[in-house]
């Protein structure tokens, strides 16, 4: 592991990946191997997870697709330097901001969605001009051994590296020196990442999750008749007999089945579950369930889910969701369901999540016009477009000045007269600069404590 890891970074050294050619023709290559792999990571989801190819598609190899060619139509914008605006006073001068890579990366990706929290930040490092190291993650073993045994036939090995393995393979890696870490999963293992990236000082961006709440504006209906309509809804999609579809996808494996048992097992849980609740251990199956009001303390209410559990809590006033939602962790989004504008406002003002969604769900993520990240304990930075680029970039100020002027009062030996020429330039009173140097405005008398 060590030497892949100096191999790739030492790769990054020799220049190659900063150059557009080589960006653009591992982009290329990447869509052309989700394009080309296509059955065979309907495959892996279903092995991993039971996805439904057409769900596979929509939520992963769809977005990725769209994601690639929205990053090779863009690149070169992105690439390239932007003018930066200099105060009048800097005569003769000019500056710019200029994209770097930051050099060798880590991405450590989640079982939830295999292939999307692993491409989608690998598309945004590598447009950036980055090397990579790839760690899927070993929940999901059928796509991470996909990853591992197509992305060196399609891209760069020499840049791009994939390395499996479980919780130690994690810890050795975190043991290295790296440029930026990209780690998606739980907050428990986003702190063990954190503090592991402290040692070299290296910037993480921290893809949490935690809980999204949704909040129902019923109007004039009542809680009961829309958890009615809820229960309705489920039937319609997944039939009277729910584990005979193919719709629903499966639990990822045995333990995350036992953890999500025992979420409504729970004796304090297990009167307010109103719908659903069947299980199939040998299949890791789970009915949609639906429970109401569930006590706040209970686990169900204060861990993430990942399962077809969703708890309601029913409130006098929809506004009452508010302080609900303020007095637990922020979270990664909120979705709002209403037409009243008023609520809205407030949403938007008196709530903070990473992301705010009126009337759908999930929408955000598919936009790469919209920065997708979290805030305080749902994660810290951002990616998608352009945010993916700048989330695996560096943005140098470059500033050039001519030999040919130069502002004497900026050096010693200090008087009151260059103290007021200074307080001109910094209140952009260039005119009062030049009366000053002229001698047509005398310097106020300035003391001093010693």
């Amino acid at each position: 592991m060590e030497r892949d890891v100096e191999d790739v970074r030492e790769y990054f050294c020799s220049g190659i990946t900063k150059e557009a050619a080589w960006r653009k023709a591992q982009l290329q290559n990447l869509l052309t191997l989700i394009r080309e792999g296509e059955e065979e990571i309907y495959k892996s989801l279903k092995k991993d997870l039971g996805k439904h190819h057409v769900e596979a598609f929509r939520d992963e190899i769809g977005t990725l697709i769209k994601s690639v060619n929205y990053s090779l139509q863009n690149l070169e914008g992105w690439m390239s330097s932007k003018k930066a605006k200099l105060p009048k006073v800097a005569v003769l001068s000019s500056a710019e901001v200029v994209p770097e890579p930051l050099g060798l990366v880590l991405i450590i990706s989640s079982w939830n969605f295999p292939f999307g929290l692993s491409l989608e930040p690998l598309i945004g490092a590598i447009a950036a001009g980055n090397t990579v190291v790839l760690k899927p993650s070993e929940l999901s073993p059928a796509c991470s051994s996909f990853l591992a045994n197509v992305v060196p036939r399609y891209l760069d090995n020499k840049a791009i590296k994939v390395i499996e393995g479980g919780p130690e393979v994690g810890e050795k890696l975190l043991q290295q020196k790296w440029d930026k870490i990209f780690f998606t999963g739980s907050s428990k293992v986003g702190r063990i990442v954190m503090s592991a990236a402290v040692k070299h000082l290296t910037p993480v961006t921290l893809e949490l999750g935690g809980k999204c709440p949704a909040v129902v504006d019923f109007l004039k209906s009542s809680w009961d008749r829309e958890v009615e309509l809820m229960k309705g809804s489920i039937k319609k999609m997944f039939g009277e007999n729910p584990k005979e579809t193919n719709s629903i996808t499966r639990i990822i494996n045995k333990q995350h089945f036992q953890r999500l048992k025992n979420l409504i097992s729970d004796p304090a849980v297990k009167d307010s579950v109103v719908f659903g609740g069947s299980m199939d251990e040998d299949n890791l199956f789970i009915e949609p369930t639906i429970l109401v009001n569930p006590p706040l303390e209970a686990t169900i209410m204060t861990e993430e889910i990942f399962g077809p559990l969703l708890p309601i809590i029913t409130v006098k006033k929809i506004e009452e969701s508010i302080g609900f939602i303020n007095s637990r962790p922020k979270a990664l989004s909120i979705y709002a369901f209403t037409n009243r504008e008023a609520l809205k406002r407030r949403m938007i003002s008196e709530t903070s999540s990473g992301s705010l969604v009126f009337n759908d769900a999930i929408i955000q993520y598919a936009a790469d016009s919209l920065p997708f990240g979290g805030v305080g304990e749902s994660g810290m930075g951002k990616y998608h477009g352009k945010f993916s680029f700048d989330t695996f970039s560096h943005h140098k100020a470059v500033a050039r000045r001519s030999f040919l002027t130069d502002f004497w009062f900026r050096y010693p030996p200090w008087n009151n007269y260059k103290l007021q020429l200074f307080k001109d330039v910094y209140n952009f009173d260039y005119l009062g600069m030049l009366l000053s140097i002229l001698g047509l405005k005398k310097s106020r008398s300035i003391s001093t404590a010693a």
